[in-house]
């Protein structure tokens, strides 16, 4: 931020001040951003600091550890997202197959077209490294949305729309792709642009779809 000090009649002198305090929406924000680009290990508290402008210690009023800034962007920035997911699954009054199609394309829409896009490659890789993160992640997000496929589609068998099948392997089915485009975007894309995400995840329902389908709906 930038303040000017001066009186009428003479030339303003302006310096920088750093901002002494930050919501730690920012902070949070600042750390995501980083650990998309440069990856969880090579991310420091310093450098999260810097991005939201803030000193060190700012930063640990509020998270001390890069692990809890992760969890921080879980709780903050995804929580919400499987909030809205598992309300418009419990309200929804149309076909499982329409509501399905509208989960993964919402999915990408809200996700995997921002900054959160960068967490599955961020997941994978780091997942050595970090193993505790790895299961954090997969107990407050994977198992979390896998439970919200899972019920759609035994709701689809039970409704006689889909044909009896392991509902949890076609959840992972069904998810897969979302990851894939997801990785992709972050490592490969630069190199092999595939085209519109959308258009593909389109084709792979369509697929998808016409394998489980027992025939008793028509698309949606």
């Amino acid at each position: 931020m930038i303040f000017c000090n001066h009186t009428p009649g003479e030339k303003p002198s302006c310096r920088w001040r750093r901002r002494k305090e930050a919501r730690p929406e920012e902070i949070i924000d600042a750390a995501l951003a980083l650990f998309v680009e440069k990856g969880f290990s090579a991310t420091r508290l310093d450098d999260v600091a810097k991005r939201a402008g803030i000193s060190k210690g700012t930063l640990y009023l509020y998270f001390d550890s890069k692990e809890a800034i992760f969890r921080a962007v879980v709780e903050t920035l995804i929580g919400p997202q499987l909030q809205q997911i598992e309300k418009l699954v419990h309200d929804f009054e149309g076909s499982n197959q329409a509501l399905l199609r509208q989960l993964i394309l919402g999915w990408w829409r809200n996700v995997g077209e921002t900054g959160l896009s960068g967490i599955p490659k961020l997941i994978v890789s780091e997942s050595g490294n970090f193993p505790e993160l790895s299961e954090y992640f997969v107990k407050h997000v994977v198992k979390r949305m896998r439970k919200v496929f899972v019920g759609v589609l035994e709701r689809g068998v039970a409704a006689g729309e889909f044909k009896p099948c392991d509902a949890q392997v076609a959840a992972r089915l069904l998810f897969a792709p979302l990851v894939h485009a997801a990785i992709w975007k972050h490592s490969l894309q630069p190199w092999d642009d595939t085209g519109d995400v959308p258009v593909y995840l389109n084709l792979h329902l369509d697929i998808f779809f016409n394998g489980i389908s027992s025939g008793a709906a028509k698309n949606e």
